[in-house]
């Protein structure tokens, strides 16, 4: 189902009924770091019933195991009429204590085991996919979730529905599958030869096979949905990360404590500064920029796998938008899906580059700008999905960056998707953003001390 089509509560809705009717008591539900908390937070509490609710041990995967997270992981261990969830980041499972959790779990209960965003398992030599794969054994019913199956080739189907059932695709190698569907020719580089894929074949056949084992659903063929859907991706701060947050946040702390008045110049600047770490970098004193090492960027990448077709990224800084554009680049092996729109963008360019955007023939695919130049007065109808990978303080910007998309000419439900850090500013920035509050009048005096603490 196509990303904000609502296969979260269609699998919540099917694992409540299987547990009605007895056939499950659990739920072993992996997920991508950016996605898994919001079960908890967030999906659960909306749509499990009230009346199973109430008879739920649900608990969240951690690392670094407490003598009290221990104890609590044990009550989903117990045979009891609960039913038990149990909630596991996709890494976990490259490690030897997410592996043994993950079985004892299996172990005790019934379990459906889910895969939510299963195209991090289209790696059939991944370690994480390969135990998965082992383990799924154990489990009694298993789901996939995905709104793009398919993210580069039609091979990556093969561990995703091998995770179901090896007799969907009816090939126990991955290197059979490949021969069945790929075309392939063999190349030598100096001494090294190697396979190229140039081609695929029997598609249909493939397609087939896979009708009956899965369900498909378009945003254009949800006629209830709301005009804007809004989504959030949520990363964590790098120990680096967090070391410079809370020192900035300390010195800023103390400054606003020292002074009797603090202009909103000056507020909004260090509160901008404490974004920027979050965001991945920082500009020094000197004015050199410190890129530090961050999880945001990985977690766009993540999400531009889930979409399909053309996409809207903003970025309020400009050294995010050289980071994203080269890691773009890299990632599709292609300058051409790209185009940047800031203020370093010729002006001369700047036309042509939305020409391209609503050319659905062309291959510009991605359109990365910042708020403040491409957030006014152009037209961007082409792209159904806007990510918002950092935010400005500014509520206008945010609403008129919204519309570029959501304007006459978008004949499709537009799917906004925020890129944010628990527990910092960067939280507040979006849940003040869309309660359509203007932060930049906020922050005055006490009211920017607020933002810190």
């Amino acid at each position: 189902m196509e990303m904000g089509t609502g296969k979260t509560k269609v699998l919540i809705d099917n694992l409540g009924i299987l547990y009605n009717q007895g056939v499950v008591n659990s739920a072993l539900i992996v997920a991508p770091k950016g996605v898994y908390k919001t079960w908890e937070q967030q999906e659960f509490p909306k749509h499990l019933p009230n009346y199973i609710m109430e008879h739920t041990r649900l608990v969240m995967w951690q690392p670094n195991l407490t003598q009290k997270q221990i104890l609590k992981m044990q009550t989903i261990m117990e045979s009891t009429d609960d039913l038990k969830i149990f909630i596991m980041n996709t890494e976990a499972f490259s490690t030897e204590k997410g592996i043994k959790y993950a079985e004892k779990f299996l172990l005790s209960n019934k379990t459906m085991f889910i895969i939510d965003e299963s195209t991090t398992i289209k790696n059939p030599q991944a370690k994480r996919t390969r135990n998965i794969i082992k383990l799924s054994n154990l489990a009694k019913y298993k789901r996939i979730l995905t709104g793009t199956p398919v993210t580069r080739s039609p091979l990556d189907l093969y561990s995703q529905f091998y995770f179901l059932d090896p007799d969907i695709l009816n090939f126990s190698s991955y290197y059979s599958f490949r021969s069945r569907y790929a075309m392939m020719v063999n190349r030598t580089m100096g001494s090294h030869s190697f396979n190229l894929i140039i081609g695929y074949r029997n598609l249909k056949e493939l397609s087939k096979k896979l009708k009956s084992h899965s369900y498909r659903i378009l945003k254009e063929k949800c006629l209830d949905l709301p005009d804007k859907i809004y989504m959030k991706r949520i990363v964590t701060l790098t120990r680096e990360q967090q070391q410079i947050y809370n020192d900035l946040k300390e010195q800023a702390l103390a400054e606003f404590n020292n002074s009797e008045t603090v202009t909103v110049t000056n507020a909004l600047a260090t509160l901008s500064k404490i974004h920027q770490v979050v965001c991945g970098h920082v500009i020094t004193d000197t004015g050199r920029t410190k890129k530090i090492k961050s999880n945001r960027l990985k977690e766009l990448l993540a999400i531009l796998d889930e979409c399909s077709g053309k996409v809207i990224i903003w970025a309020s800084f400009r050294e995010s938008i050289r980071q994203i554009e080269k890691a773009i680049q890299e990632k599709y092996k292609d300058k051409s899906v790209i185009a940047t729109y800031f203020g370093d963008t010729p002006v001369g360019e700047r036309q042509n580059i939305i020409n391209r955007f609503q050319d659905p023939k062309d291959k510009l695919r991605f359109f990365l700008g910042n708020q403040s130049t491409g957030g006014y007065g152009i037209t961007l109808t082409a792209a159904n999905t806007v990510i918002y990978y950092s935010n400005t303080f500014d509520l206008e910007k945010r609403i008129q960056s919204e519309d570029r998309a959501h304007r006459i000419g978008q004949t499709n439900k537009v799917t906004y998707i925020d890129i944010m850090t628990e527990k910092t500013i960067d939280e507040k920035i979006v849940k003040a953003l869309r309660n359509k509050i203007n932060i930049a009048s906020e922050v005055m005096g006490e009211k920017a001390r607020e933002w810190l603490i």
